[in-house]
């Protein structure tokens, strides 16, 4: 396998604090140039292509939202809320062409007016590209969000999840 259970948890800690902290320059160079950001509504797994989605980014898209973020126009994160993340329940399993699939569980505290709290499954698709450590650097290939109420009315998700 490409990485084992304590790199991945490395790398999915270390993009929470980005996230968390508004690093958006940093979050998003953590992306491959094909990279698919996607969180399904309604249902887990829906085909995004015909049905509608809460996000479902390609790259340039994701470079969209962070240039959005970082520009103020964003007025549902105008200021940026105050964020914390959990993660548990790490698995890592190989995927096909030697990327690397790590699932976990996730809880999200978004104080915004008041406090919300943001519960799902993110299942990242992890592709080593050259330089780095270790023979290259983990970037992300896919990240899918699955959120325990995806199926309800929510409010705007303005920051990253």
């Amino acid at each position: 396998m490409g990485i084992d259970r304590e790199e991945a948890e490395r790398f999915l800690y270390h993009e929470a604090r980005l996230m968390d902290e508004h690093q958006y320059d940093e979050w998003e160079s953590l992306w491959t140039d094909d990279a698919i950001y996607w969180v399904p509504c309604n249902a887990d797994d829906i085909d995004p292509t015909r049905h509608v989605s809460i996000i479902y980014d390609d790259r340039a898209r994701i470079g969209h939202r962070v240039a959005r973020l970082k520009s103020g126009e964003a007025l549902t994160q105008d200021p940026p809320s105050p964020l914390r993340r959990l993660i548990s329940n790490i698995e890592v399993t190989e995927a096909e062409n030697g990327d690397i699939d790590v699932r976990s569980n996730f809880i999200v505290i978004e104080v915004r007016r008041e406090q919300r709290i943001w519960a799902g499954r993110t299942l990242h698709r992890l592709r080593r590209e050259q330089g780095g450590l270790r023979g290259g650097l983990l970037k992300m290939a896919a990240k899918k969000v699955l959120l325990v109420n995806n199926d309800l009315e929510l409010p705007p998700l303005g920051f990253l999840i």
